[in-house]
């Protein structure tokens, strides 16, 4: 999560799947450790063996949400990524592997002759008696990065049970604990929470190459190969789909949209886009690229105003006025000035810079100094600067001590992310202890929350902006009932809701096909979860999104017009 966009490159910042249908409660009793037969390849003689794919951990639980008990099973552990002889994966996302490892794990191929690549970590939960297969919500979740787990989304958002918070989404003291989770989604659709290789639990094989995963296209055509594997070993291609993606997992899930078309003829019902980051563009401060100064200015406006810095007339608004007021002048008059750049008179420029301080809390003397450019950790490290604090840069209702207050003349670095800081700890010691004492899987290996996959392979877009935007476009327009559910967050300074608002709009789509296109917003940031009252609200959308897009008309495209 803390990834997103950093070390300089715009980082912002899964393979998994279930066995073969079978008897929950006999593979519980039956599932070895995980790790038993992971990569044996040979004998004590030496001689090649069949590589096995390592057992699942499964258990049964239960749960009580809205006064009625819900059983089910949680699955935990290990799918094998595999390659077809002369049927690269990477090959199909338009990159070749890094190296020639087939002579390497030639000897080691599965039972039905294919080669193993990567092995997978997930966690999926099943309800119990839930009826139809097919009529039955599944849903796909996953974290961005890159290098992220879905420690964030598994432990703090819908599964069943979360990492005790406060209702703000601050750290108790430790040692910290778990608690059932009041607003899982459980009762509404089956969750499988996946980390791509590299995170989590999940590695490449012995003598693969990770960095064959590590890219844009790399990333989604694994991701795309597990979605098939869970749905075919698990009779769930009629089921209705979803995708929950955040952060740089938005840029994922957009990607998987025309991917899983495209490669397997596999349509989804809705993607659930969470924290946007779908054109870099929109979110890189970078030499003559004036967009991220529009955009995050209503971010700016919203976090001054809840930390009380707006002028009197302002701070008397509520937070969605300001914010409207906000996009008012970025969208106008700011845009326009950014456009004109040097020829803005000196008598311009001063109105400006007083315009920008009322909306976001800082001296006009410096945004002047800035040229009216305002970057994000300009603002992290300048709106408390008087209290020796910087913001949270995930979430900006958060505020933590600089290590040296006032030492840098600019004060433009951000030392740490005190939103960051105020879950980490909970949410890594939440599932290391859980995904052994209650999931029953237990590994010798570090579960990797955030992992460095630098250098991130972002392709025909490394010299300039990665977008997937174009790819959501394409899927939505050739399926007629993909609904797109986009989640704003006042305080999100990673991807602000601004740029989220800016890049849907400008995707040029059928009316028609735009009324597929819903938006929601939350007085949190970007785990915007993490807030009891906006994990319930978020419960509450999703009940509301799930309804309309399984509830849909035929689409009559093949009906003649007139006589």
């Amino acid at each position: 999560m803390k990834k997103l966009f950093s070390n300089g490159l715009l980082g912002l910042m899964l393979l998994a799947a279930l066995s073969y249908p079978f008897d929950a409660d006999s593979m519980a009793d039956n599932a070895a450790k995980p790790e038993a037969k992971a990569e044996t390849n040979s004998d004590a003689k030496g001689e090649a063996k069949v590589f096995e794919e390592p057992p699942l951990s499964v258990t049964a639980h239960s749960i009580t949400v809205g006064g009625k008990i819900l059983k089910y099973h949680a699955t935990a552990g290990y799918i094998v990524l595999k390659e077809e002889e002369g049927k690269s994966l990477v090959k199909e996302a338009g990159q070749k592997p890094p190296g020639d490892t087939t002579a390497e794990t030639e000897s080691s191929k599965t039972k039905d002759g294919l080669k193993p690549k990567a092995k997978i970590f997930f966690v999926a939960y099943t309800l119990d008696d839930a009826g139809d297969p097919a009529t039955r919500p599944l849903t796909f979740a996953f974290n961005g990065g890159p290098g992220s787990s879905s420690v964030w989304l598994h432990m703090a958002s819908v599964a069943p049970r979360r990492a005790d918070l406060t209702d703000e989404g601050e750290a108790p003291p430790p040692p910290y604990g778990l608690t059932d989770n009041e607003s899982t989604w459980l009762d509404l659709t089956d969750l499988v929470f996946i980390d791509p290789v590299s995170t989590g639990y999940s590695r490449p094989v012995a003598k693969e190459d990770a960095k064959q995963f590590h890219g844009l296209k790399e990333d989604i055509a694994s991701v795309g190969d597990f979605i098939r594997l869970y749905a075919s070993r698990n009779t769930r291609w009629l089921s209705p789909k979803f995708i929950l993606g955040e952060s740089y997992g938005t840029t994922r899930a957009a990607g998987l949209s025309d991917y899983l078309q495209d490669r397997y003829g596999l349509y989804f019902n809705g993607i659930i886009l969470v924290s946007s980051a779908l054109n870099f563009q929109a979110l890189q401060f970078s030499p003559q690229n004036n967009d991220p100064y529009i955009q995050f200015l209503p971010s700016y406006a919203a976090s001054a105003w809840y930390h009380k810095k707006l002028p009197a007339d302002l701070q008397a608004k509520s937070v969605a006025e300001v914010v409207a007021a906000a996009r008012t002048f970025a969208a106008n008059d700011y845009t326009t000035a950014l456009g004109r750049g040097d020829l803005l008179s000196a008598a311009e420029k001063t109105r400006l810079a007083g315009e920008l301080s009322r909306l976001s809390g800082l001296p006009a003397s410096d945004i002047l100094l800035w040229q009216l450019r305002i970057k994000d950790e300009q603002f992290f490290t300048h709106l408390l600067r008087a209290e020796g604090k910087m913001l949270g840069r995930l979430d900006a209702r958060f505020s933590g001590f600089r290590y040296e207050p006032g030492a840098d003349a600019l004060g433009n670095q951000q030392e740490y992310d005190p939103s960051s800081e105020a879950v980490n700890g909970p949410l890594g010691a939440a599932f290391n202890d859980y995904v052994r004492r209650e999931l029953q899987f237990e590994s010798d290996l570090p579960y990797e929350l955030e992992t460095d996959v630098e250098p991130w392979n972002f392709g025909d877009a490394e010299n300039g902006f990665p977008n997937t935007v174009e790819n959501l476009r394409r899927a939505m327009t050739r399926n007629p009932y993909l609904k797109i559910w986009v989640t704003c967050s006042y305080y999100d300074l990673a991807t602000p809701f601004f740029a989220a608002e800016s890049v849907v709009a400008s995707m040029n789509l059928n009316p028609a096909i735009r009324a597929n296109l819903r938006f929601s917003y939350y007085e949190s940031g970007h785990m915007l979860y993490i807030h009891k009252p906006s994990r319930v609200k978020f419960k509450a959308d999703f009940e509301a999104f799930l309804k309309d897009a399984t509830s849909q008309a035929p689409v009559h495209s093949a009906a003649r017009v007139g006589n």
